[in-house]
């Protein structure tokens, strides 16, 4: 099968290998096509002067568009422009879960090189850009060049407190749906690729000569798919497949397969192939399906200037929309998804709430080509002082992004595409507009997350999918599945091969069948050269609605389990191998699983550390797996120290998980060492409050469990934090009650270190009398101990007690 690189123009003259950071990029298809237009519109957006903050870039399309893979090739062609490095994170998960900003801070500061060992746990903090994370990563960005690939941005609550005040910087964001709320912004719409590229596209997937001989055949094909890159690679694959069928009749094969999805009840019966109707949630409601028609080609901006969707980077993707008399879209495409009149609608701060939960959206019955939705209310933006209204800014992402959601492209008209000159032009014009040059006045971005972007049930793309799917060998269709139960969607043979049940090679090459036929997509290689696959988000949905029908649920609870089991030996290797002292490994996993050195081990842990927590996070969650997760946890917290880059907010959450899970089976002891060990990771970052709340919980569940060497040490920490907080009669108190305690036990040990705080609380409270008699005291024990260095340590405290003293203090 052919294959070649891009059509597109080249890097800047510096090698790949010498910029850093390029290797966390995802790898994506080799093979690209088109998008000159698009790629000549982001680099004269990138060439726009910043002044004030980082320049952004945004680059929307719908599901299947092909944004990720036209970003990362972008990257890399002006990655020579940012010598400090390319860093890449995704902001959301392919069940349309949505990554917190400060998550994704910590991840790009470790990709930075900062230590994140010193950056403070996440706090309740009013608004997302002041937490300590997001704080750091904008301090670690000052003075530097570097470009930020922000992948799957969900709503622009996640993008705002990522932006650096760093004109040097460029971030540029792909999302589905609209960025409301960040001014300046022009994106570049991804609808479907023209003719050419659609046909060249499918000459090198199927074969140049199988295209070239039924030309009517190719472009019936592409315009089935609406030209957009995902459905037309799904149906090159299945196409490859079936070598005798013709080109031709590929088409009307795909017209069948969504109209026989679009036919289906949404009670959850099957598809062809046994896919579930398209825009069915997992939990058997639709799917919202956003957007209408997509927009007019043509230039033109809506009022207030907003893009149309077609305009923002030349693409017109759908049969013209109408407009109203003010030049907008009555809706979907063309009028956004989201509220936005050009100047900006500023909300009342507060904290970004969470994303829907899994399997969780919003009512809707119709289908987005079917349907246009009524244009959203437009909200005025408060005036601010120089800039009334916001008047002659350039639209917001809100109002041109939303576009996105509806400019796929539909049959007849699919991927028509400006002339590069004309994307050349618009781009120029944007670049010309006046930056904003005060951080304050960047619009603030509300509160309430997007909901994650539907495909809907006509579409394309889950036709190809359906027809691709149905070719499958039962053991490559029951893997594709169950990779829906990996952490974060992303596996390798390691993970994979416990998901089902086979051999590691086995594993391997069904992975790498499936990524062939585009149903995985590949990830940079784990640290050891190992192959790293991720379930596409577009086809997420239908991949678990597959599984919750074609698996029985015992089947899905043994391949958690055995997924679970399977880190947690790998985790105990680990540690073995990092510190060979600290006791014996568990036995040898086979050959391709194994980890070979402590060099190997560290990486692993460093780079599967996201899967490694969220196979935690996910086990605990669902709470049926409890004992499994348990033994995950423990070995996690023994082995991720070894590893000198554990992060504090890491170690948080897996307390934080233990403290769930002994709750929930009543085992306060264990929800005491949980809350002691939370104190005093809050203490450790400067939080006496919050870790004094977490002391006294624990003081709490350990005097349920009559457990006086966990009340103990509850009260000291809560006492530490009194000290802290300069409350020294309380300190002196608590202190007090932990000595008596240790005193009881006959912890001697304890017993001079509480002598020896009591006394400095005595003084902070100028009661020197007390503060004497409690030094001698410690002085005391610590002589029939025979701990000279203690006896050092509380001498001197005592001598400069009596100095002052002396000196009239």
């Amino acid at each position: 099968m052919a294959r070649k690189t891009a059509t597109m123009d080249a890097g800047p003259g510096v090698s790949v290998e010498d910029v850093p950071g390029l290797d966390r990029l995802p790898a994506g298809p080799a093979l690209l096509v088109g998008r000159r237009a698009e790629l000549a519109a982001l680099r004269a957006a990138a060439a726009r002067p910043a002044e004030g903050r980082s320049r952004v870039l945004v680059l929307a399309g719908r599901p299947g568009s092909g944004r990720t893979t036209l970003a990362v090739r972008f990257a890399r062609t002006v990655a020579a422009d940012y010598p400090d490095g390319v860093l890449f994170a995704r902001l959301s998960t392919p069940d349309g879960g949505r990554v917190p900003p400060a998550r994704a801070a910590r991840r790009l500061l470790e990709q930075l090189g900062a230590d994140v060992a010193g950056v403070p746990l996440p706090g309740a903090v009013e608004d997302s850009r002041d937490e300590p994370a997001c704080v750091a990563l904008r301090e670690a960005l000052a003075g530097r060049k570097a470009l930020l690939l922000l992948d799957d941005v969900r709503d622009a609550g996640q993008l705002w407190p990522l932006l650096a005040d760093e004109p040097g910087c460029l971030v540029l964001a792909t999302t589905a749906g609209p960025l409301t709320g960040i001014e300046d912004i022009d994106p570049v719409i991804l609808g479907g690729l023209d003719r050419e590229a659609s046909g060249e596209l499918l000459g090198d997937l199927v074969g140049g000569t199988r295209i070239s001989c039924d030309p009517v055949g190719g472009a019936d094909l592409a315009e089935a798919c609406a030209a957009r890159p995902a459905a037309l690679r799904l149906m090159a694959g299945w196409l490859r497949g079936n070598p005798k069928l013709a080109v031709t009749d590929a088409a009307k094969e795909l017209a069948r397969a969504v109209r026989e999805a679009d036919a289906k009840p949404a009670g959850g019966a099957k598809a062809a192939g046994g896919v579930h109707a398209a825009g069915e949630t997992a939990s058997g409601g639709k799917e919202t399906a956003r957007g209408g028609p997509g927009a007019s080609g043509g230039p033109g901006r809506t009022k207030g200037g907003a893009l149309h969707a077609g305009a923002g980077a030349g693409v017109g993707a759908g049969p013209k929309a109408g407009t109203g008399a003010d030049g907008r879209a009555p809706g979907g495409a063309g009028a956004g998804a989201g509220p936005g009149d050009g100047k900006g609608v500023r909300r009342p701060a507060g904290p970004a709430r969470g994303g829907a939960k899994r399997g969780e959206r919003r009512g809707g019955t119709q289908p987005a080509e079917h349907v246009s939705a009524p244009a959203p209310e437009q909200v005025p933006a408060p005036e601010r002082p120089g800039r009334p209204g916001g008047a002659g800014k350039p639209g917001t992402a809100g109002a041109a992004a939303g576009c996105a959601v509806g400019t796929a492209g539909t049959a007849g008209t699919a991927g028509r595409v400006g002339s590069t000159a004309e994307q050349v032009e618009s781009a120029a014009a944007a670049a010309a507009a006046v930056p904003v040059t005060d951080p304050a006045a960047w619009v603030k971005p509300g509160p309430e997350p997007a909901e994650p972007v539907p495909v809907p049930d006509n579409d394309p793309l889950i036709g190809a999918f359906t027809l691709l799917y149905g070719t499958l060998s039962a053991a490559q269709a029951r893997m594709l599945r169950a990779l829906t139960l990996a952490p974060g969607q992303t596996a390798d043979l390691r993970t994979a091969s416990a998901l089902v049940g086979c051999p590691a090679p086995e594993a391997a090459t069904m992975l790498a069948a499936l990524a062939e036929r585009e149903l995985l997509g590949a990830e940079p290689p784990a640290a050891d050269g190992t192959p790293r696959y991720r379930v596409p988000g577009r086809l997420y949905p239908r991949l678990v609605r597959l599984r919750e029908s074609e698996d029985r649920p015992a089947e899905v609870e043994l391949a958690r389990a055995r997924l679970l089991e399977r880190l947690v030996r790998l985790t105990e290797s680990a540690r073995a191998l990092l510190d060979p002292a600290g006791g014996p490994g568990p036995d040898p996993l086979p050959g391709p699983l194994r980890l070979r050195s402590a060099a190997d081990a560290r990486q692993w842990l460093l780079g599967e550390r996201d899967v490694l927590l969220g196979a935690v996070a996910d086990a605990i969650g669902q709470g049926d797996l409890d004992g499994s997760a348990g033994r995950l946890v423990t070995a996690l917290l023994r082995a991720l120290p070894l590893t000198g880059a554990a992060a504090p907010a890491d170690l948080y959450q897996l307390h934080e998980q233990v403290l769930t899970v002994a709750e929930r089976h009543g085992k306060p002891r264990r929800a005491a060492a949980a809350l002691l060990n939370l104190g005093d990771l809050q203490a450790a970052a400067g939080r006496w409050e919050q870790a004094c709340a977490h002391y006294r919980a624990a003081l709490e569940h350990a005097r349920s469990a009559d457990d006086e060497a966990l009340c103990a040490r509850a009260l000291e920490g809560a006492a530490g934090c009194y000290r802290a907080l300069g409350e020294a009669v309380r300190a002196a108190d608590w202190y007090g009650r932990a000595l008596a305690l240790r005193q009881a036990m006959g912890d001697h040990a304890a017993e001079a270190r509480l002598l020896a705080r009591v006394a400095e609380a005595h003084t902070a409270q100028r009661r020197f009398e007390e503060a004497e008699r409690e030094y001698r005291a410690s002085l005391s024990v610590l002589r029939r101990l025979g701990d000279e260095r203690g006896q050092q340590v509380v001498g001197d405290a005592l001598a400069e007690l009596r100095e002052r003293l002396d000196g009239g203090w």
